[in-house]
Parts: structure tokens; C-alpha cells; sequence
């Protein structure tokens, strides 16, 4: 099996078990330790904007929860301090409080708001869209002509965002092989976009990956 394969099998495996979890037993997947390494690449981001995305996530979500309870279903997505709202809401009024909450948090700089009014969506269709999730990250994987760690993949009703700081011949390549995934109803982009020039300083200042022959 040829590292790339490996590493899709890993990201689907793995989704797969997170969206069955609550319906049977997944057991774990063990891979060596050269594969696991294979895996381990830059995020584009800083350290300081990672951290600060988790902690947007985090206080979305106690918002939504606090503000809907199960109401509504609002899954929040940080990535470079710009949210993405997706999920379901019981109204309109709903929809607009969820993005006015969200957007109030500290440091957050835009909020796109992809949320619907309709009823909740069932453990099925959500562990479906897990497992789209997966899919898409496992083809942006086995591209040997894109860093899959750019970009960040939610799944809602069959509907997939792709964000990430790209460049623009990154994304038509990322949105050409998410329309191939089985599954897949359509693709919304949500990126911010960067120079090729940049992009190549940005990569001799990242740490050195495992070389191919290594994997």
C-alpha cells in the first residue's frame, strides 16, 4: 500500500469511527510510526491564531448552546479568526442572533453564516456528513501537489466549506477534486487568499517534512 493510500485510509478510518462512535464499538487503527510522521505538517497559521480559533470555537459554541439549547443545531468553525456558521435554525430571528452572539466575541474578524432554517438534522445524516468530511481530506491527501493541512473541510447536509489560507491555483485545484467526492451536493469556498510568492517564502521558513523515501 503506497504512503499516500495509507494516509487517506488513516483520515476515513478514523472520521468513520468518530461518527459511528455512538452506535457500536469503532476498534482503533494502528499505523507505524513513519506514517503517523507523514501526517504531521505545517499549519499555515500561527500558534497564536490556532490557539485563538479553538478559543472562538469553544465560546461559540457555549453561546449557541446557552442561547438555543435544542432549539437549534449551530456548529461554529474558526479558521483565522473568521467564523463559519453552519447548521440548522428553528427561524430567521434565530439565524440573525446566532451570527450577531458569535460575532461579538473577542478578536473575531468576520462571521459567514451558512446556517438554514430547517429542522434538525438526524445522527444519520451527520455521521453521513463526517464521513464526506473525510473523503474530501483523504483526496486533498493523496494530491501530491497540495499541502492538505491548508485547508479546513465541514460538511453540512452534504454541503462542503473549504477554508484555509490559500492560493488561488490552490483552491480551483481543492474545489475540482471536492466536486469528484461521492456524496458531495456542492462546494462553498471561504478562503483568504495569498501570493504564490508568499506561499513559497511561507514554506522555506516551515520546518523540514519527512522525505519521500522515508514515508
Amino acid at each position: 500500500m503506497t504512503s499516500s493510500r495509507l494516509k487517506s485510509l488513516v483520515l476515513v478510518s478514523s472520521l468513520a469511527c468518530a461518527a459511528l462512535a455512538s452506535l457500536a464499538a469503532c476498534a482503533p487503527l494502528v499505523i507505524g510510526g513513519a506514517a503517523t510522521a507523514a501526517l504531521m505538517v505545517t499549519d499555515r497559521r500561527t500558534t497564536g491564531t490556532v490557539v485563538e480559533d479553538e478559543r472562538i470555537e469553544l465560546r461559540g459554541g457555549s453561546l449557541m448552546r446557552e442561547a438555543f439549547g435544542d432549539r437549534a443545531h449551530v456548529n461554529v468553525t474558526s479558521y483565522n479568526r473568521s467564523v463559519l456558521l453552519t447548521g440548522e435554525v428553528p427561524d430567521a430571528a434565530a439565524k440573525q442572533r446566532a451570527e450577531q452572539l458569535v460575532a461579538r466575541i473577542q478578536n473575531v474578524k468576520g462571521v459567514v453564516n451558512e446556517t438554514a432554517v430547517l429542522g434538525t438534522t438526524t445522527l444519520a445524516q451527520r455521521s453521513n456528513d463526517v464521513l464526506i468530511t473525510g473523503k474530501v481530506k483523504a483526496s486533498l491527501v493523496d494530491a501530491a501537489d497540495l499541502n492538505a493541512n491548508a485547508f479546513r473541510v465541514v460538511t453540512e447536509r452534504g454541503i462542503v466549506y473549504l477554508m484555509g489560507l490559500v492560493t488561488q491555483r490552490e483552491a480551483e485545484r481543492a474545489t475540482r477534486i471536492t466536486r469528484n467526492v461521492g456524496g458531495v451536493q456542492r462546494v462553498v469556498r471561504i478562503f483568504e487568499y495569498i501570493g504564490e510568492d508568499e506561499l513559497r517564502r511561507s514554506e522555506a521558513a516551515a520546518p523540514a517534512r519527512p522525505a519521500s523515501g522515508s514515508r
